[in-house]
Order: C-alpha cells, then sequence, then structure tokens
C-alpha cells in the first residue's frame, strides 16, 4: 500500500477514535458513567397521589442506601419521576417524553391498572423494562409480557387468601363492593372465582363509577342484602366513603396487605428497611413505602445481574434469571414464561383508633 511511519500512526490513531467514537454511539440510554437514570410515570396528583409518594419514597431510600455504598457496578441509581395525574389518558404521552426526552433506561415504580395498561404499549414498542408496577391486575401476570416485570402477588391472589379466611371463619354470605373499571373489574373477576371454587357466590354485587366516591346506591344495595362480609375491590378514597356509609356496620375492616408489616422488623426485609430509613424526614414506615423499597431492591438486583455494560435486553434476561431469590423473607421469581413476582400476602385489621394490627 505503499504506508509511511506517520501514515500508519495515522492510521492507527484514527481507527481508535473510530472505535470509541463508535462505542459512544452504541451506549444504551440512560447509562452513562456515573449513573443509571430511571424513568416513573406515576399520579403524583389524583386520587392516588398519597400512595404513590410513599411507594417513591421508600424506593428512593433503598436507591440512596444503594448510592452510598458505591451504586451498581459505579453507577448510581437516579429516578426521574413525572406526573400522570392516574389517567391513563395522559400516560402514554408521560411515558414517550421518559423514553423520548428524558432517554431513561428503565421504567419504574408506576401506579393502577388502567395506567399501566395504557403504558404497556409504548413500552413493548420502544422495548423499553417496566419493573414494579403497583397494580395486581391479571393483566401484568398472564400472558407473560417480555417487558414487563410486575413485583407484587396479583389481585386474583389477594382475593382468594381473602375468600379463603372468610370461609375458614363460618362466613359464607358474602358481598362484594368494586370500582367501575379494569382494576376493580379484575378484583371482581378473582373474587368470583374464589368463591365459585368454594361452592359459592355474592349475595350481591355493587360498583361505584372510577374517580368519584358516589357510593350511596351501593351502600343501600349492600345493606339490604345483609351480607356477613363485604369484600372491597376499590380505591382508597371511595372505600373510605363506602365504609362511613355502613356507620356501625363498617367496623372490623380487614385489608390484604402485599408487602411485610412495615412497622417492626421481624423480618431480615423489614430490618433493612428500618435501617435505610433510620434519620429521614422524606419517608415514614408503611406498606407503601415497604412495597416501593422491595420493588427497588428487585431493580438493583436486576441491573447487578444485567452486568457492567447494561442494555435493556440484559436486564430483562437477568430479571428472568431470578429463581425464588430470598429478598429476605420474601421471594420473587420469574422467568422466560413467567412473571410470578412474590407471592407475600398478609391480613390485617383496622381498629378504632385507625391503627392496623395484626
Amino acid at each position: 500500500m505503499g504506508w509511511n511511519k506517520k501514515n500508519k500512526n495515522t492510521f492507527v490513531l484514527a481507527a481508535v477514535l473510530t472505535c470509541i467514537l463508535s462505542g459512544r454511539a452504541a451506549a444504551e440510554p440512560g447509562v452513562n458513567a456515573n449513573e443509571i437514570i430511571l424513568g416513573q410515570a406515576a399520579g403524583f396528583t389524583g386520587s392516588v397521589a398519597g400512595t404513590v409518594k410513599e411507594l417513591t419514597a421508600g424506593a428512593k431510600a433503598y436507591f440512596d442506601r444503594v448510592n452510598a455504598t458505591g451504586g451498581v457496578h459505579g453507577r448510581k441509581v437516579v429516578l426521574e419521576s413525572l406526573d400522570d395525574g392516574f389517567d391513563p389518558k395522559r400516560t402514554p404521552e408521560v411515558v414517550k417524553k421518559l423514553i423520548d426526552e428524558k432517554q431513561v433506561f428503565a421504567l419504574f415504580l408506576s401506579r393502577g391498572t388502567p395506567t399501566n395498561e395504557a403504558a404497556y404499549p409504548v413500552l413493548e414498542e420502544a422495548k423499553v423494562p417496566l419493573v414494579g408496577p403497583s397494580t395486581g391486575a391479571m393483566s401484568m401476570y398472564d400472558p407473560p409480557r417480555r417487558y414487563l416485570f410486575p413485583v407484587r402477588p396479583s389481585y386474583h391472589s389477594e382475593t382468594a387468601k381473602i375468600v379463603a379466611q372468610l370461609v375458614s371463619t363460618g362466613i359464607n354470605r358474602i358481598a362484594v363492593f368494586h370500582t367501575e373499571d379494569s382494576f376493580g373489574k379484575d378484583g371482581l373477576t378473582g373474587t368470583l372465582n374464589a368463591m365459585k371454587s368454594r361452592g359459592l357466590a355474592p349475595v350481591v354485587v355493587a360498583s361505584h363509577a372510577r374517580g368519584t366516591v358516589n357510593v350511596d346506591e351501593a351502600v343501600a344495595a349492600i345493606a339490604k342484602s345483609e351480607p356477613q362480609a363485604v369484600i372491597m375491590v376499590t380505591v382508597l378514597d371511595a372505600g373510605v366513603a363506602f365504609i362511613k356509609g355502613l356507620g356501625e356496620d363498617g367496623h372490623g375492616v380487614a385489608v390484604s396487605q402485599v408487602s411485610p408489616y412495615p412497622f417492626s422488623r421481624t423480618m431480615p426485609i423489614t430490618q433493612e428497611f428500618h435501617e435505610a430509613i433510620k434519620g429521614r424526614q422524606d419517608v415514614a414506615p408503611s406498606y407503601a413505602s415497604m412495597e416501593g423499597f422491595i420493588a427497588a431492591k428487585v431493580m438493583v438486583e436486576g441491573l447487578r445481574r444485567a452486568g457492567p455494560r447494561p442494555t435493556r435486553e440484559k436486564l430483562v434476561a437477568a430479571l428472568e434469571s431470578m429463581q425464588r431469590l430470598d429478598l429476605g423473607g420474601v421471594d420473587v421469581t420469574y422467568g422466560r414464561q413467567n412473571r410470578t413476582g412474590t407471592q407475600y400476602i398478609d391480613l390485617t385489621i383496622i381498629n378504632r383508633a385507625g391503627m392496623f394490627v395484626r
């Protein structure tokens, strides 16, 4: 070719620069030398705002603990949060903004059944994983979706546990009250299936419109049926209105929980949780903050397993490698055709002072 020494050096230098620039161009969105940036689209305003803020505070407590000890393969985990108002019409636009403008690596800890169902087509098209959607709708689990990794148990698992508990105490006259949306209908289906398996049917089914607390008709219908128990699948504010509407008949409320009791250190995961939030003013023990903490632990484990040069596809494979992974008393399981997440379900009672007791 007739190259002299100078030309050879120039050629080698050019080749090195080409490799470096190519490597930079091929870097995954949301990953740089110092950070892995995650995106969150959730209702920081609207009817679930309180729960979303608690979920997020618990997750950040875990991320901060990890970051303080070197992060994940030397990178800090950063959470970029945007508000979708708990409105499924807004959610796709917010998710697109996180992916296209904020250039996040993966999505994390969204909230609600209709909003998550609205988000998934965007995620699937962009091939961006979502870890920890805070909903137990069966659409999150079955059929398994490649880029979706629920952490909490399904509503069907929760309602099966509730029905089993009621039947074990001799209760068989059961009414159902639910929100008239995909969340409420999914919980209703789970309840009906669980009751049918035991040869039972609800004495009455009543509902309320999504986004409202207009529960008077439902209260009247259920009170008229004189049930021994009512299973509620509803958002918080409507549930409170319903219980108040029942008056004296509304006492003895039990709540299914999908994370361990967060007010004591009885398990390794709750011990770790309390150590992480000690001295913090932005997070307090609650079931929601505990759920966010657990979801963050799953996300970080996935990032670790994805290696020092993570890609979205490596994250998917890393999460799918988790088989009965012990998080500290709570197991999580995924696979190529499995999106089980955890199966931890507990039942608590709200006493007259408004406190959860076990």
